[in-house]
């Protein structure tokens, strides 16, 4: 079971930077061709997963052995990251969170300040980093650590401002107001009362 855990989480992975990061960094490209854009993932991902599998015996055979309590906080850390993700799935509904008003002239989204994002601007990527990190501490396994750790850089060097920028041009000042009120990662645990 903490195998395939493991497995799935180091599988995964690529996904999200490998659509991401073309799509935030080249999105007047992804407007024009639209839904092709989800080929994407097809075309760049499932070499890589392929070759993932097809090494995972060497990539998931160095573990270190996490105390019991630390296993029980991974679990914790995991389960949390998936009630955040799901979370931030109804929020953003299943289009808003796959990327259609990065790559479709006909979806806009919305602007969500509610739940989570009145905490955080970016809840699905710290939902991922907690996932990850979850997972790691359950399982052990020092490749799912350096996937966290490639997640976590990742996100903060590339995604996130290439996101944000993105956000700004579709809706202006508003999501200028709410990037200055609102922390883009890391919760600060103060009160904020930011009104769209």
């Amino acid at each position: 079971m903490r195998d395939h855990l493991a497995l799935l989480a180091v599988l995964l992975w690529p996904a999200i930077p490998l659509f991401w990061i073309p799509v935030h960094g080249f999105n007047r490209f992804f407007r024009k061709i639209g839904l092709l854009t989800y080929t994407l993932p097809l075309v760049s991902w499932l070499p890589i997963a392929y070759l993932i599998y097809l090494n995972r015996m060497n990539l998931l055979s160095y573990t270190i052995i996490v105390p019991h309590a630390l296993g029980i906080i991974g679990m914790i850390t995991l389960v949390g990251g998936v009630i955040l993700q799901l979370w931030t799935l109804y929020l953003l509904s299943f289009r808003g969170i796959t990327g259609m008003p990065e790559v479709s002239e006909r979806y806009s989204g919305r602007f969500v300040t509610k739940g989570p994002f009145s905490v955080v601007r970016h809840p699905t990527y710290l939902s991922h980093t907690l996932m990850l990190l979850g997972v790691f501490l359950v399982t052990g396994v020092v490749m799912v650590a350096v996937v966290t750790v490639l997640d976590f850089f990742l996100i903060h060097a590339l995604i996130i401002p290439l996101e944000d920028r993105e956000l700004m041009s579709r809706f202006g000042r508003d999501y200028m107001k709410y990037k200055n009120e609102v922390p883009r990662f890391f919760p600060t645990f103060r009160k904020i009362t930011f009104r769209s």
